[in-house]
């Protein structure tokens, strides 16, 4: 089995409902239970290069990291399932006191996490962190805004957050199979795939949770495989199967997969054979207020006028064009940030 993830963005608008939202107890998005089981097994049996996902992200971050202008005393890797992001911060010169922070087994040893945490109730005391950090791990909370929440009140003045999640169109084409196999093989279907939030939900529960200069992003790997077969083997290998409290508890008929995977094949194959697979990694920063942040210019006390930097003529609300001139039009926007979230960057090519 062959995995090569060429370089494919494009942005696009998802109309999905958001799956990060506060739920009450009885109604929760995800098992995390199960969840917990999953991740353990998937631990104790590791799948040579299923981590690819994840080592991108941390990657990604120790970049985010080093170009950031400031030390940090104390530091968290939340979620960190398998120990990467805290290696990291370790290797940091920017970093002091690193502590991983996960939901299975506690220890000092090598693999072990030094604290068990919930992600949804952080133990963490008011003003005691200098930075967290989180890869692929707040896409399995039931409560995002109160996880960010709980984050933003742990965080000293001048703390931040970097955390990545998987969103946007992730693993749309095995969506798309598998409900269309379910429906053709059942009547009916259920939800098998985790539904996912897109960038501008992202920028909006950083704002939600009050953190200041808040930034998101989305980067697009599409990864080939030789058989939609050989995609849920790298899924189940990160620990990310169906964890759905909605989910069918039935074991599902061989056929249905069976059908799938010829859909998928039929649909979503290269010239060559192989299947792609879409992931969306949607990474998010914020700090927590501090007075020495940079804070917007009041309303009224810009020192230069907006028609003079476009070079055009200023027209009152009040004021009529003269009879027979031509209709001034709009400056062009730029396209790539038609569909941006409040504070976010540009999408960067895998």
């Amino acid at each position: 089995m062959r995995r090569e993830p060429p370089p494919a963005i494009r942005q696009t608008k998802d109309k999905r409902p958001m799956a990060f939202s506060s739920t009450r107890s009885d109604t929760r998005l995800f098992d995390r239970a199960l969840l917990a089981r999953r991740r353990a097994r998937a631990l104790a049996a590791p799948l040579r290069g299923a981590d690819f996902l994840l080592q991108s992200v941390v990657e990604d971050m120790a970049d985010r990291l080093a170009i950031t202008m400031r030390e940090f005393g104390t530091a968290v890797a939340l979620g960190d399932v398998t120990g990467l992001s805290a290696a990291m911060l370790r290797a940091s010169p920017k970093v002091g006191t690193v502590l991983r922070a996960d939901g299975l087994v506690a220890g000092t040893g090598p693999g072990r996490a030094d604290l068990v945490v919930d992600e949804e109730a952080l133990p963490f005391a008011e003003a005691s962190l200098d930075l967290v950090v989180s890869p692929l791990a707040l896409q399995f909370v039931n409560d995002l805004p109160g996880a960010l929440v709980q984050i933003r009140r742990a965080l000293r003045p001048d703390g931040l957050l970097l955390a990545a999640f998987l969103g946007g169109d992730t693993l749309f084409e095995l969506r798309q199979v598998l409900m269309e196999a379910e429906i053709a093989e059942g009547g009916g279907a259920s939800p098998r795939v985790l539904p996912v939030a897109e960038v501008r939900d992202a920028g909006g529960l950083l704002q939600r949770a009050g953190f200041a200069l808040p930034v998101t992003d989305r980067d697009r790997l599409t990864v080939r495989y030789d058989t939609m077969f050989d995609l849920i083997r790298d899924l189940r290998a990160m620990g990310a199967t169906n964890i759905l409290t909605a989910r069918d508890r039935r074991p599902p008929a061989r056929r249905l997969f069976l059908t799938a995977a010829e859909l998928y094949a039929d649909r979503f194959a290269d010239p060559d054979g192989r299947v792609r697979a879409t992931f969306d990694i949607i990474s998010i920063s914020g700090w927590a207020p501090d007075p020495s942040q940079q804070k917007p210019l009041a309303p009224g006390s810009a020192k230069m006028r907006l028609a003079d930097a476009l070079q055009t003529q200023e027209i009152s609300a009040t004021e009529k064009a003269a009879p027979g001139s031509a209709p001034r039009s709009a400056p062009k926007q730029d396209p790539s940030s038609a569909d941006r979230a409040p504070g976010s960057r540009s999408d960067r090519t895998s």
